[in-house]
């Protein structure tokens, strides 16, 4: 009775009732953070079950948590896993098929990783590490789980590491001490803390550091989906470090192996750039993982290697294949491998042969991610998303490219939603180059109306817009009130070949200035329900820079304003409070010592004389990566300009807006400072 019950709610997550006569309306705020986030499926040794999270928010209390789920392979039976806490993450399979591990936080708030068995009972704790686990993977002979936790190296016990820890939070003195670069990355502080690597017995509990010392495993950034994988036989583990002197200037991540009993590491790569992702073929032969050919840049091309373990020999499989590898996963056959990669503002799936290299695309004009793969090697499991459409759970036939969904987790709140899909549309950009733009309409569109238009520029730069559900940057909430949304991929972004990517390095504000402004006149000529009077631009990080240099470059009145969120205004003092030191160094050709011309060329501090459009500034506290400073220093440059401006300051988010409360207010503000200038 128990499961049919659980089966019975769950059937209202997979096919609930859409009232269809119900009045649909435009995307708002509340609606977003109802939407409930899919992701992470993994599919069962038998190859029958998928087990995947989903997460909600409630605006009401400013946070979110997330549910596990079981579906059949079919899509046709489910119900919710039952664990006892309120949020469980990372669900995982032992390989016999008889256990889900995950990861919830215990008594004192502090998460741990629990297995439970799938016919349901209690969850048993298996970790009690101090400062937490997270990352968590089962090994193929079931008598390991690895996990990541943080540690200060020079703790030799777990209990040393928990004293340090409460000094830091609870102690009376705030200060802290640096030593060494980078000492916060991200949102975070390190704190003279490294992540490093454990094992823990599945049945005992008994736990191993498996890379103890002064670096961090996983590293710092750019690695890719899970930096460590288990052998065949569950004796050996592959993961990745970087070892160089200084990290925040080294993008030098190697790929070691160790036994899982601990002891001596063995380093397998010698590349001076980017090595991540291993991934050891089922048959044990071979080591999949990610390349990077050119040190110090972090959007060089991700190649696909081969590590042979017979013969040390490392192959190239995706040498003359001009897009960037994501996520990778094996045929059970150890014959193929699939990845899936950014191509012209989608992310598709593809496969690879080992023998010969030979690279196919098994989809179409759609976004794809979580690949996993089932045991038989017939069907490739995903999340897919559009603009229109939240992740949701897909299953492919390899054999036929047939596609069917299995989870219809937001279908009721979809139902009531008036929104359009994204158009894609084509232009010559700088130099007769051709670049791509998409267009979402707003809703109830009329041709024969005139509309305001809202352009887009995405961060990075190294990336691209895509057609996506986006929690943060969504276009169809910049379309709701009734405005044209118009995004442009210009020199830089990827999923166009490398030699795109690379054209706006060192050229920051060159070619991909000249695409973004050819996209503006291309739309406004091509589409007369554009009103080319009331044009708003607006983006953040990447796409923040381009609006605080478009406001030194709005020589002809285009824009009516702008929206800066996280962007960098001056490239000097950038430089000196960012925490990854590689990305301005390769992206401005050197430091401000070295190449001052180059960082005074394209730095919007140097046109502030030019300022003169209306500018909504956003900026938050914890935001490592840009510091808060360069929102404070260009507002005051607006403010001494006389141009109309204000800021927005959170001081409790990061280079991204995640909580609800928070983000109600960022849409209530930019749509509003948006409206104030083009809006009816």
């Amino acid at each position: 009775m128990r499961r049919l019950i659980q089966q019975f709610a769950f059937a209202m997550i997979l096919f609930p009732i859409v009232a269809f006569s119900q009045q649909r309306h435009p995307l708002t705020v509340e609606d977003m953070w109802r939407v409930q986030r899919v992701s992470d499926p993994q599919v069962s040794p038998d190859g029958k079950t998928i087990v995947y999270q989903v997460t909600s928010y409630s605006m009401e209390e400013n946070k979110g948590w997330s549910t596990i789920y079981l579906v059949s392979a079919d899509g046709e039976e489910g119900y919710e896993f039952k664990t006892g806490f309120k949020s469980n993450t990372e669900p995982i399979w032992s390989p016999d098929g008889k256990r889900i591990a995950f990861v919830a936080d215990d008594s004192a708030g502090t998460p741990q990783v629990y297995v439970e068995d799938v016919d349901g009972g209690a969850a048993k704790k298996l970790t009690s590490i101090a400062l937490g686990a997270s990352g968590i993977l089962w090994s193929p002979d079931g008598l390991h789980i690895a996990f990541v936790s943080d540690v200060f190296p020079g703790c030799a016990s777990d209990s040393c590491n928990a004293a340090r820890e409460n000094q830091l939070e609870n102690g009376k003195v705030k200060a802290k001490l640096f030593t060494h670069l980078p000492y916060r990355v991200w949102d975070y502080w390190k704190d003279g803390k490294r992540s490093h690597l454990f094992v823990v017995n599945a049945e005992t509990g008994q736990t191993v550091d498996l890379t103890p010392g002064d670096y961090d495993t996983p590293p710092i950034d750019l690695g890719g989906r899970m930096d460590y994988s288990f052998s065949p036989d569950g004796k050996q583990i592959c993961y990745v470090k970087n070892t160089d002197k200084m990290v925040a200037v080294s993008t030098n991540n190697d790929l070691f192996t160790v036994s899982v009993d601990g002891g001596a590491s063995t380093r397998m790569t010698t590349n001076p750039a980017n090595d991540n992702q291993p991934r050891y073929s089922p048959d044990g032969r071979y080591i999949a993982y990610r390349a990077q050919m050119i040190p110090g840049f972090e959007s060089d091309r991700s190649r696909l290697m081969l590590y042979d373990r017979q013969t040390k020999r490392i192959i190239d499989l995706t040498e003359k294949y001009d897009r960037s590898v994501d996520e990778v996963v094996w045929s059970p056959d150890s014959k193929a491998l699939y990845f899936n990669a950014d191509d012209e503002g989608y992310h598709s799936i593809y496969e690879v042969q080992v023998a010969t290299g030979k690279v196919k695309r098994l989809t179409e004009r759609s976004t794809n991610e979580d690949l996993a793969i089932t045991p038989d090697g017939k069907y490739m499991v995903f999340l897919r998303q559009s603009v229109t459409h939240p992740n949701d759970l897909y299953k492919m036939d390899l054999a036929t490219g047939e596609t069917a969904q299995l989870t219809h987790a937001n279908d009721a709140l979809l139902g009531g939603l008036e929104m359009n899909p994204w158009e894609p549309f084509w232009f010559k950009g700088a130099g007769g180059t051709n670049v791509e733009g998409f267009m979402v309409k707003p809703p109830n569109f009329d041709p024969h109306k005139k509309y305001p238009m809202v352009y887009l520029v995405h961060g990075g730069p190294q990336g691209q817009w895509m057609d996506e559900f986006h929690y943060r940057w969504n276009a169809e909430m910049f379309a709701a009130p009734g405005y044209v949304a118009v995004m442009v991929n210009p020199r830089g972004s990827t999923g166009y070949g490398q030699k795109f990517t690379d054209e706006i390095s060192g050229n920051w504000g060159g070619k991909a200035f000249v695409d973004l402004m050819k996209g503006v006149d291309y739309v406004v000529k091509s589409y007369p329900f554009i009103d080319k009077n009331r044009i708003a631009a607006a983006g953040a990080s990447y796409g923040g820079y381009m609006m605080n240099w478009m406001e030194g470059h709005n020589n002809n009145g285009v824009f009516k304003c702008f929206v800066s969120h996280d962007g960098l205004y001056d490239a000097v003092s950038a430089f000196g409070s960012t925490e990854e030191l590689w990305f301005p160094i390769w992206e401005f050709k050197g430091t401000p010592w070295t190449n001052p011309a180059l960082y005074h060329k394209w730095s919007p501090s140097s046109y502030v004389q030019n300022f003169k459009t209306p500018m909504l500034v956003i900026h938050s506290q914890n935001d490592f990566r840009l510091d808060v400073s360069q929102g404070y220093q260009l507002f005051t440059a607006l403010q001494m300009m006389h141009v109309p401006s204000e800021m927005l300051y959170f001081p409790n988010e990061f280079h991204f807006v995640v909580k609800p409360q928070d983000a109600r207010l960022w849409w209530n503000t930019v749509l509003g400072w948006i409206g104030k200038y083009v809006g009816d």
